[in-house]
């Protein structure tokens, strides 16, 4: 077997399909990537056992077949050389590779494609096609507070529930709690699943800007397809928290305040905060909020004061203010409003404004005032 392709086309798919092999894998061939040829057409695939990616590629070739590659001599090789044709031989009985360039030869030992772990595919699914622009986004507004605890492995991933023309994406570590909707899909499916992070990562960096992506799912694995690539995951096979029964309903207290002034002094505060508590206190009264934080180990203390706009009982509230300033950076609104009851309920965290079709809630718990 033997084809020719352009380089830069060649790396650009590998690099796509290399974030789903393991730093560590369990089976020495899971160090491989598996092509496969058909009607000049190659078919990349990479895999853990658990994220799967799969590729394809026009290429000029004199047969089909297929053929395991080892990853990284592969993808050093081609990072090494510039944008040029080449061409991939492969020996029939010995699975040994050469690859020609303008340069010269180089030559590798693959393996048999035939021992390659057989990638799940989308057999007896529920599909529905939602935007690659928003699912960016549910990626991007939710990923970031899910757990790494690994004896809560439901916490370690994305919880998605799809209510007919609604899709949820929701992720907590205890400690916050995102979670992010949006309307206008067609559907006529109600379910629900969760993604782990490695498999929403993976997407997120190869998802196109444009255009839909399909998304299907059964019992044990979700399937994303788009362009020419296809993502396989195995679901979290556990039971997600009744996260709705944490948001607190009643909230009297409201703060309304420009989101980069507030981010933009914790950033400075926290400076002086403890550094395992990261605690900052706020102080908030009408028409003013004052943001300090103290840290008595080594004698430093911070405060400042911000105009914001104010319904409700003056309140002093502690809370994590990397837990806060990663939120605030997550919205995208001029402005955002906190809503409060008492300095030992959870706040909440909402844009200004919100965008039509979608609702995002995010939730924070308190760190408790040492008085």
């Amino acid at each position: 077997m033997k084809f020719s392709v352009s380089s830069s086309e060649l790396l650009k798919q590998l690099q796509v399909a290399s974030g789903a092999i393991s730093t560590s894998p369990v089976l020495p061939i899971l160090d491989d990537f598996l092509f496969s040829i058909k009607k000049n057409q190659l078919t990349i695939a990479a895999t853990d056992l658990e994220t799967s990616i799969t590729n394809k590629l026009e290429v000029m070739s004199d047969g089909d077949g297929t053929v395991a590659i080892p990853a990284k001599i592969l993808l050093d090789t081609l990072k090494a050389l510039p944008e040029q044709p080449i061409t991939i031989a492969v020996e029939d009985e010995t699975f040994g590779i050469t690859i020609t360039s303008a340069y010269g030869k180089y030559r590798l030992a693959g393996e048999n494609g035939q021992d390659y772990p057989r990638i799940p595919e989308s057999d007896k699914v529920d599909t529905v096609n939602v935007p690659a622009s928003t699912l960016t986004k549910a990626i991007n507004k939710t990923l970031f507070a899910t757990s790494n605890d690994e004896l809560r492995p439901a916490m370690t991933g994305v919880y998605v529930s799809l209510d007919f023309n609604k899709l949820t994406f929701v992720s907590t570590d205890a400690h916050k709690l995102v979670r992010y909707s949006f309307m206008n899909l067609s559907s006529e499916v109600a379910t629900s699943f969760i993604i782990p992070k490695k498999a929403l990562n993976l997407l997120k960096n190869a998802l196109p800007q444009n255009g839909d992506v399909k998304m299907s799912f059964d019992k044990a694995n979700a399937f994303f397809t788009f362009d020419d690539t296809h993502l396989v995951c195995r679901l979290i096979d556990a039971r997600y928290p009744d996260y709705n029964a944490v948001i607190p309903v009643d909230n009297p207290n409201t703060l309304t305040i420009r989101r980069t002034d507030l981010q933009s002094s914790l950033k400075r505060i926290a400076i002086y905060a403890n550094k395992t508590t990261n605690q900052v206190i706020l102080d908030i009264s009408p028409d003013s909020l004052t943001v300090s934080a103290q840290d008595l180990d080594f004698s430093n203390e911070a405060a400042e004061q911000l105009s914001c706009t104010y319904e409700g009982n003056p309140v002093t509230i502690g809370f994590n203010a990397k837990f806060l300033i990663e939120m605030l950076g997550v919205l995208e609104s001029d402005e955002v409003k906190m809503e409060l009851s008492t300095p030992s309920r959870a706040g909440i965290l909402l844009p200004g404004e919100g965008e039509d079709g979608e609702e995002i809630l995010m939730l924070v718990m308190p760190v408790m005032l040492s008085n």
